[in-house]
């Protein structure tokens, strides 16, 4: 039986698979809020940085491909005081994984690009990651993978409709 949005009177007994959902979201939810998920990736792809300094190169990867990415940009994004952004940058320029550039819109001001070691830090990620998905998904058919990477998809495209809406 579907589920309406706005359905009342559901209960864990009424929609078994619902609330399975629900916990299993909870759990998630704590390991993404512990950020274990991250912390286990970053153990193995890059072990001297912390998580916002992942963040922080995730930022720039991304904003890289919409325009020029600032400190004041790094800060609005992170939720950080500019000091304290200017800090994480400053630690991953000495580290090579960033490095500072002219802006080409405005020469008076300076603009944050990953570096090659920067790209690699993101490939190592993205690769351990994937390694650490496949380990999950193991024991699982090829069907059962075709069948959650579907499902999951369609799920968190729901979700973020209801949760973002207006946003694409």
């Amino acid at each position: 039986m579907p589920i309406h949005r706005g359905e009342s009177g559901l209960t864990d007994e009424t929609t078994p698979d619902v609330a399975q959902i629900s916990q299993a979201m909870s759990r998630m939810r704590v390991l993404i809020k512990n950020r274990a998920i991250g912390k286990l990736i970053m153990s193995a792809a890059a072990p001297d940085l912390d998580m916002s300094h992942l963040d922080v190169i995730e930022l720039v990867r991304r904003g890289t491909r919409h325009g020029e990415v600032t400190i004041g940009l790094v800060a609005e994004k992170m939720c950080m005081d500019p000091s304290r952004a200017s800090r994480v940058v400053a630690y991953l320029v000495d580290r090579g994984i960033l490095s500072r550039a002219v802006s080409q819109a405005d020469a008076r001001r300076a603009v944050i690009v990953l570096t090659d070691k920067g790209q690699a830090v993101l490939k190592e990620k993205r690769r351990v990651k994937l390694e650490m998905i496949e380990r999950i998904l193991s024991d699982w058919t090829d069907e059962e993978v075709a069948q959650f990477a579907e499902l999951y998809g369609r799920f968190v495209d729901e979700f973020e409709k209801l949760a973002l809406p207006g946003r694409e």
